[in-house]
């Protein structure tokens, strides 16, 4: 009896099982792309604060220009890229807490230290070459 009726109603059971096959992956497939969508519009804006960032400590450091290159102001690109690192994998996170800390302990001496710059500029490269491979890396 039971074989009979899993017989009669084959084609609804196979039928359900790929509706909801279905809709499993295209629930996956939309996190996913959503996901993929976060890290890569993070990804973009972390390079533009990157390059404002490298140019604040060029202007402070070299030119010794302290209206445009205010290393303070340097410390409000650090944060938005700290707090956009939140949205990247955990690695890149990692990174950016390296360039926190290395603006931490570099910036009163931007224009005065050669060290200071070559560290803030060490930790900026880093940080910009992760974020180019985390956006590589999306599927």
């Amino acid at each position: 009896m039971l074989r009979q009726q899993l017989k009669r109603n084959s084609l609804a059971i196979i039928s359900l099982f790929v509706a909801f096959s279905a809709l499993g992956y295209n629930t996956w497939r939309n996190e996913q792309t959503e996901e993929n969508r976060n890290i890569r519009a993070a990804g973009f804006e972390m390079l533009l604060h990157i390059g404002q960032l490298q140019r604040i400590s060029y202007l402070a450091h070299y030119d010794k220009d302290l209206q445009q290159g205010n290393p303070r102001s340097g410390w409000v690109e650090v944060l938005v890229l700290r707090d956009l690192s939140m949205l990247m994998p955990a690695q890149l996170q990692q990174q950016t807490q390296r360039l926190f800390d290395s603006w931490k302990e570099n910036w009163q001496g931007l224009g005065k230290d050669e060290s200071a710059v070559a560290g803030i500029d060490n930790a900026i490269n880093d940080l910009r070459k992760e974020v180019l491979e985390s956006i590589k890396k999306l599927e």
